[in-house]
């Protein structure tokens, strides 16, 4: 029975670590492409999540997390033509400082619309429940989160590694100069980046709605952590993030299982012995600037 509730905590792990990845792939992806550290990336995560539970009350479930993130992701049209545009030549503590003002704008603009009290979000009817696998019994919704997941991460390692979208962004993150002197301009790719970016931060808030507590500073939350997974994948390295975000999820979830007060610790502990062995981090990648 030891063995079966560790193992039930793995899973519950990957699932935060799924939680996890899909907000820092897209962090990753913007940054590793424009150059720019969006800290107002988790606010398109609170964005998801509270465009979800309004669309869930006359749509229900299914539409919310389908049309929450293609809304979020047309607001990132906007962010990224008005916003993010003018300082990929600038200074980038000037792009840090522009993101956190906008996440705090973006907060106080929740709450003044939503309200400061947290409110809530119910797993569906027929997603509740538990299945048996094998000898273990885990939540059917949480497993529908895994597969979500999983199918987001197959899709967009298609998209960056078998299309020609992939291969020009790809070029321009590794030879952006070798890619100007073709002619090709990165500008309309790094817009369908940061629509892909906040697109599944929006669904990552969309999915975890019901099962996290919906509130105006969850943004501020999640950047921090999705900040962790970024850092000891490595910048710019695409498995590096997906490897980062599964390791913190489960080392979280066991480290819960023994030392519940630590289990927010464990992630800055493991960060720290990743970057004192890997200051990289685990497949870090030389990143020159987007121009």
């Amino acid at each position: 029975m030891q063995f079966g509730f560790l193992l039930e905590q793995v899973v519950n792990g990957l699932v935060l670590g799924g939680y996890y990845l899909l907000i820092a792939l897209g962090l990753s992806l913007i940054f590793s492409v424009g150059g720019i550290v969006n800290l107002a990336h988790g606010a398109f995560y609170a964005l998801g999540a509270y465009t979800s539970v309004e669309i869930t009350k006359y749509l229900g479930f299914g539409s919310a997390v389908v049309l929450s993130p293609i809304a979020v992701a047309l607001l990132g049209i906007l962010f990224e033509r008005f916003i993010l545009r003018r300082f990929y030549d600038a200074d980038p503590i000037l792009s840090l400082l522009v993101t956190f003002g906008l996440a705090m704008v973006t907060e106080q603009a929740i709450r003044i619309i939503w309200g400061a009290p947290p409110i809530s979000a119910a797993i569906p009817q027929g997603l509740r429940g538990s299945v048996f696998l094998g000898d273990f019994l885990f939540s059917r919704y949480r497993l529908l989160i895994l597969a979500v997941v999983a199918a987001v991460l197959v899709g967009v390692w298609l998209l960056l590694h078998k299309t020609s979208f992939g291969r020009v962004v790809r070029a321009g993150i590794q030879r952006p100069d070798m890619v100007a002197a073709l002619g090709i301009r990165l500008q309309p790719y790094m817009t369908a980046i940061v629509m892909l970016g906040v697109g599944m931060a929006a669904l990552g808030g969309a999915f975890f709605a019901p099962i996290t507590i919906v509130h105006p500073a969850m943004g501020a939350e999640i950047i921090t952590v999705a900040f962790v997974v970024v850092v000891i994948g490595g910048l710019g390295s695409f498995w590096g993030v997906v490897i980062a975000a599964l390791l913190v999820g489960v080392v979280r979830g066991i480290t819960i299982h023994f030392a519940p007060a630590a289990g927010e610790a464990s992630i800055y502990v493991l960060m720290f012995l990743v970057l004192l062995v890997r200051p990289r981090g685990l497949l870090g990648e030389r990143i020159e600037k987007f121009e």
